[in-house]
């Protein structure tokens, strides 16, 4: 995925708005950078005279709002990055452009440039802090920024780019959920990439190396460059498992008992593979295979399952199953207090009663239950005074709890049902997230699954 950062634009010093938004503009239209403008996309602007119109609509804004915010905010960039080799120019502008689109919700007119004058593809995406309707400013937030990676991520799922790795719960304690990838990582990814394919030798191994875009220097010891990368680095400096010796013998097959069992296990299951998938799908035949998929949906399950740093689908089931528990645990309690709370209300009812009618009821005892005195004067009362008593032996009450005894323990109750009622809403979401990202793993693995076993029968049948 792209690496994205969010940057407010100001006034210069020294510099007017028109200016300050020329220079910023031209900088990202560089056509040196952009393949002589080849690569710039725009939206409710054009390109050629974006910081024009971006003046004007701030002319407007004052007109229509008569406001001018001291240290005003011209404008937004936002930088995105791609991971070297992953992505061609033209698809960079298309991410760029969808990701700024999802980003401002189509309320604000931006620019989109792809420059391709680094290892790494980048976009400058200059979007205009006034609104299209110009009677209001992109409000910038604490998380705003964490929200821009999350659209980026996204789309960038859903053109089958390759994902970050999340990073474990004890690594770090900072709010992005992600960590970059280092050169030395994806070195040994590649490593075990093309040893799980069988070279036949270790030279075999050296070339497949350098095909997948590595630089290979020969001496005392291998080392490697990579795409991006400034330095070489010895082979033997990516870990246990890696150094020119122990490849030679993963190649031959001589440390399946004891080297390969003390590598540490893949950090990746269930996200690699399936990006893995959908990148293979990136071919001829993509639309319909990502109409098959439903790419969208399978890519907001991905991103979910990355945020919370699932890596294989026992983890995912685990997961799904303890968040369901959570919900039905918090439920069956919520209904307890509810249940104790109706039991306190109708209770209260009975003493509050039996008390106002405790004197009408004595007289009518005393007078031998007499149907005239009960007919002519106190019948509701009596009644009143006999469904009370009902109540309470219903409630199997040896003693009357106290009035202030029981208005405390409803208070103390209700107050521990609102605590509960909003574990419940998190836990009801969260619930609903892991269930949705699941039944979207499950459909996904179950299309692979028959579209290889079609291959395999399909393979099997020419064959005969």
């Amino acid at each position: 995925m792209a690496a994205t950062r969010l940057i407010a634009m100001h006034q210069n010093k020294g510099k007017t708005i028109a200016q300050s938004l020329k220079d910023r503009v031209e900088y990202a239209k560089n056509g040196e950078k952009t393949e002589q403008g080849q690569l710039i996309s725009s939206y409710a602007c054009d390109k050629e005279t974006v910081d024009e119109e971006f003046l004007l609509s701030k002319q407007e804004y004052l007109r229509i709002t008569g406001r001018k915010p001291k240290g005003d905010i011209i404008a937004y960039q936002i930088r995105q990055s791609f991971k070297p080799g992953e992505i061609t120019p033209e698809e960079a502008n298309k991410v760029g452009y969808e990701t700024a689109m999802r980003f401002t919700k189509g309320n604000h007119a931006f620019i989109v440039a792809t420059h391709t004058d680094r290892a790494h593809i980048h976009n400058h995406i200059i979007m205009n802090s006034t609104n299209l309707s110009c009677d209001g400013k992109f409000r910038d937030s604490w998380f705003i920024a964490l929200a821009l990676q999350k659209v980026s991520d996204l789309v960038c799922l859903e053109h089958a780019l390759s994902v970050i790795i999340p990073r474990k719960p004890s690594e770090r304690d900072n709010h992005s959920p992600y960590h970059r990838v280092s050169f030395r990582s994806v070195a040994r990814t590649k490593i075990d990439e093309i040893i799980s394919g069988s070279p036949n030798n270790y030279e075999e191994f050296l070339r497949l190396l350098a095909g997948v875009g590595y630089e290979i220097k020969s001496g005392k010891h291998v080392s490697i460059r990579g795409a991006g990368q400034k330095r070489f680095i010895r082979l033997r400096s990516l870990g246990k498992g890696y150094s020119e010796e122990e490849i030679r013998k993963r190649i031959t097959g001589e440390d399946e008992s004891d080297q390969r069992a003390e590598r540490p296990k893949r950090e990746f299951d269930l996200l690699i593979d399936i990006n893995k998938k959908m990148q293979e799908g990136k071919g001829k035949g993509y639309e319909r295979w990502a109409k098959v998929y439903n790419v969208k949906q399978i890519s907001k399950a991905l991103l979910y399952l990355q945020e919370h740093g699932i890596r294989d689908y026992e983890d995912l089931d685990q997961k799904a199953k303890g968040s369901s528990d959570r919900f039905h645990e918090l439920a069956d309690s919520i209904k307890l207090k509810e249940a104790r709370l109706s039991e306190i209300a109708e209770l209260k009812t009975a003493i509050r009663n039996y008390s106002k009618t405790k004197d009408v009821y004595a007289e009518y005892r005393k007078a031998g239950y007499s149907k005239k005195y009960f007919e002519k004067y106190h019948r509701e009362d009596i009644l009143i005074h006999k469904s009370a008593k009902e109540t309470f032996d219903r409630m199997q009450l040896k003693k009357l709890p106290k009035w202030k005894e029981l208005s405390e323990e409803y208070g103390r109750i209700l107050a521990e049902k609102k605590k509960l009622y909003e574990e419940y809403r998190t836990a009801k979401k969260e619930m609903m997230d892991y269930q949705i990202a699941k039944h979207d793993i499950d459909k996904f693995l179950k299309i692979d699954e028959e579209q290889r076993q079609r291959e395999d029968k399909n393979k099997k049948e020419q064959e005969r």
